[in-house]
C-alpha cells in the first residue's frame, strides 16, 4: 500500500487527535507531544508504541505541510471511488462542485492515479548520553553545573544548512523540487524517494567547508545542568532537546546525564532516608545515656538513648533526611556497641565485680 492509497483508510487528524481546521501550531505541538510519549527510545522492546510512533510521524509528515495537507483533504473529499474509473469505460464520478473527480485526481498526481510521496520527512536527532560525577551532598541537595562533552552539533559555519557561507540549496533537477521520482505500473504511478537529493528536494552545489554539506559537526560543547535534589547514584536525567540536531527540520534528540555520587565518610541513603551508624560505649547502651549526633547540615542533634539500648538497634531522627519536592526523609542512626580494647586497672575491676554480680546467662535460651 502506497502512502497515497493510505490516506482514504487512516484519518490523520483524528491519530494526532487534532480537528481538520486546527492551525499549524497546534498540529506541530502535539505531534512533539505524542511523539516524546511513543519514541522507541522511551518505550524499549514496546511494538504498539513503536507502530503508534510510526503512525503519528506520518500523520506529522502530511499534516505539517500545507501543500499535502490541501492534497490529504482533497483526497480524502474525493473517496477511492475516485480511482474505480480507471477500470472501466464510461465510469464518471463527480464531487460537489460538479467536476469530474477522476480529472481532479489527473490533476493532483499527474494524470494518473495515487503516489507515495516517500520524500524523507522531519528526522529526529540522535540521543546523547553523558555521565557526572557529583559530591553526596549536591546529590542530595541538589545543584546547577556545567557538563562538558563533545557531540554532534549544528555546524556553527553554515547554521545547519549544510551550504558554503552565501549559497544556498538548490532545487533537485531530478525531481524539480518535489523530493520524489515516479515509476509507472499500469494506471496508477508509485514513487520513491530522489536518489538524487536523498527525498530533500533540494541539493548542495557548494558545500560548506566546515560540515562538508552535512549540516552538523562534531565539538566540545558546555551544558548547563540542574541536578534535582535526590538523585541517586546510576540514575539518569533526561534534558530533552539538548542531544544531537535533527534532519530536515526534525526535533532534536534528547541528552541522558548518569549521575555518579561520590560515597560520604558519614552518611549512607535509603531511599528518601540518610543512614548513619553511631559507635556508643558499653556503658551509655546499659545505662542510656543522650548522645550527639552529627546531621548532614552540620547542625548536630541530640539523641535519647534508653537503658539497655541493644547494639544494631536503629533509632529515627524526624525530618533530617533528603528533602525532595515537598517531602522530608529522615535520618536513621544504627548505633553499635563499642567494646575498649584496653581498659585501666579501675575499669577492668570495676567489669570484674559486674561479672561476679550477674547472674544472668545471656546463653541461657540456647540450652
Amino acid at each position: 500500500m502506497t502512502a497515497q492509497r493510505e490516506w482514504f483508510e487512516k484519518d490523520y487528524y483524528a491519530v494526532l487527535g487534532v480537528n481538520k481546521d486546527s492551525p499549524a501550531k497546534e498540529i506541530t505541538k502535539t505531534y512533539r507531544k505524542l511523539a516524546r510519549k511513543y519514541h522507541p527510545d522511551t518505550n524499549p522492546n514496546n511494538a504498539s508504541a513503536e507502530e503508534k510512533f510510526k503512525d503519528i510521524s506520518a500523520a506529522y509528515d502530511v499534516l505539517s505541510d500545507e501543500s499535502r495537507r490541501r492534497e490529504y483533504d482533497e483526497v480524502r473529499r474525493a473517496g477511492p471511488s475516485a480511482f474505480s474509473g480507471h477500470g472501466g469505460a464510461g465510469s464518471q464520478h463527480f464531487d460537489a462542485g460538479g467536476q469530474d473527480i477522476s480529472d481532479l485526481i489527473g490533476q493532483m498526481f499527474g494524470g494518473r492515479g495515487p503516489r507515495s510521496r516517500g520524500a524523507t520527512g522531519p528526522q529526529r536527532g540522535n540521543d546523547v548520553e553523558a555521565s557526572i560525577t557529583l559530591e553526596f551532598v549536591d546529590a542530595v541537595r541538589g545543584v546547577t553545573t556545567s557538563l562538558h562533552l563533545t557531540s554532534e552539533v549544528q555546524c556553527q559555519t553554515c547554521s545547519g544548512s549544510g551550504a558554503k557561507p552565501g549559497t544556498s540549496a538548490k532545487r533537485c533537477t531530478q525531481c524539480a523540487g518535489r523530493g520524489v521520482v515516479e515509476e509507472d505500473q499500469g494506471p496508477f504511478a508509485f514513487s520513491s524517494a530522489c536518489p538524487r537529493c536523498s527525498g530533500r528536494g533540494s541539493t548542495i552545489e557548494n558545500p560548506c567547508r566546515s560540515c562538508k554539506g552535512i549540516g552538523t559537526e562534531v565539538r566540545a560543547r558546555e551544558v548547563n545542568v540542574r541536578i534535582p535534589a535526590g538523585v541517586d547514584n546510576g540514575q539518569r536525567i533526561r534534558l530533552k532537546g539538548r542531544g544531537a540536531p535533527g534532519r530536515n527540520n526534525g526535533l532534536a534528540g534528547d541528552l541522558f546525564v548518569v549521575c555518579n555520587v561520590v560515597a560520604h565518610h558519614l552518611f549512607g541513603r535509603e531511599g528518601k532516608n540518610l543512614i548513619l551508624r553511631l559507635p556508643i560505649s558499653f556503658t551509655e547502651a546499659v545505662l542510656g545515656a543522650n548522645i550527639e549526633v552529627p546531621t548532614l547540615d552540620g547542625e548536630p542533634v541530640t539523641l535519647k538513648l534508653k537503658p539497655a539500648t541493644q547494639s544494631g538497634s536503629r533509632h529515627r531522627v524526624k525530618g533530617k533526611g533528603l528533602q525532595t519536592a515537598g517531602e522530608s526523609g529522615d535520618l536513621i542512626v544504627t548505633v553499635e556497641v563499642v567494646v575498649p580494647k584496653e581498659l585501666t586497672k579501675q575499669e577492668r575491676a570495676a567489669i570484674e565485680e559486674l561479672a561476679r554480680v550477674s547472674k544472668e546467662s545471656v546463653r541461657s535460651h540456647i540450652h
